[in-house]
């Protein structure tokens, strides 16, 4: 081969390691940077917080508490509020605005999930001997099952700010509409689609997912409180500021 094209080959060859380096990192960079968006001490200006939105919306937040599978309170929740993204607070503002006239509230358990504490329940996940919540919450499956089932990831859609989980509650008797399990039950008892429930229980499965998809929400198929925004603004940022 003649030695000045052996000298372009290389050249061409080094330019082009150069150019697929620069493409690796550029992406790298965004990644980290849609992991590790706000990590501030505040929400940002594109999030509300729903009691100040939706004033006559119910919120029990169990991961500020210690009613949850971990049993502890969650890293990243530091009080009783939940945030949404402007998009997804407004449309859950039509939500409840649609119950309210028939003596019925939401309830809400999460919304907005730091990715902090996603991490908390990895951790969680990988300390196999951490067992004391698995009678109420995940009686049927094995904790080291958990990651393998999609019960527990890496990352999490509540963490976009567009996913929440609910449910329904009767404001004159205040108690929340049957549902068939308790909410973040680890089984497929809680899909939406289980016919191995109480009638009424299905009856009030099908309210919350028909009022829901029509102020565009969708469900999940393995949950039956879990919704996110069709139409969700963030569907790389993963936020991480804390609740507070």
């Amino acid at each position: 081969m003649n030695l000045k094209i052996v000298i372009k080959y290389n050249i061409l060859v080094h330019k082009k390691s150069v150019l697929a380096l620069l493409f690796g990192l550029c992406i790298l960079q965004g990644e980290q940077h849609a992991m590790a968006q706000n990590n501030d001490a505040t929400a940002p200006d594109s999030f509300l917080e729903l009691q100040e939105f939706i004033p006559d919306i119910q919120l029990d937040l169990r991961y500020f508490s210690e009613d949850n599978f971990v049993g502890q309170v969650i890293d990243g929740y530091h009080a009783e509020k939940a945030f949404m993204t402007r998009e997804a607070a407004t449309a859950l503002s039509n939500v409840q605005g649609e119950l309210a006239p028939f003596g019925m509230s939401l309830k809400v358990f999460d919304a907005y999930r730091p990715q902090r504490a996603v991490d908390h329940f990895v951790r969680w996940g990988q300390d196999l001997g951490d067992k004391k919540m698995k009678d109420v919450f995940y009686p049927a499956v094995a904790k080291e099952d958990l990651f393998s089932d999609g019960y527990i990831a890496q990352r999490s859609g509540h963490s976009r700010g567009s996913t929440i989980d609910l449910t329904i509650v009767d404001l004159e008797t205040g108690e929340e509409l049957e549902m068939g399990t308790l909410w973040d039950f680890f089984d497929p008892s809680s899909w939406p689609s289980n016919l191995n429930i109480p009638p009424q229980a299905r009856a009030n499965r099908n309210l919350l997912n028909a009022v829901m998809t029509r102020h565009g929400f969708t469900a999940l198929r393995t949950e039956w409180w879990h919704f996110t925004l069709e139409n969700e603004p963030f569907l790389d940022t993963y936020f991480n500021f804390p609740v507070k």
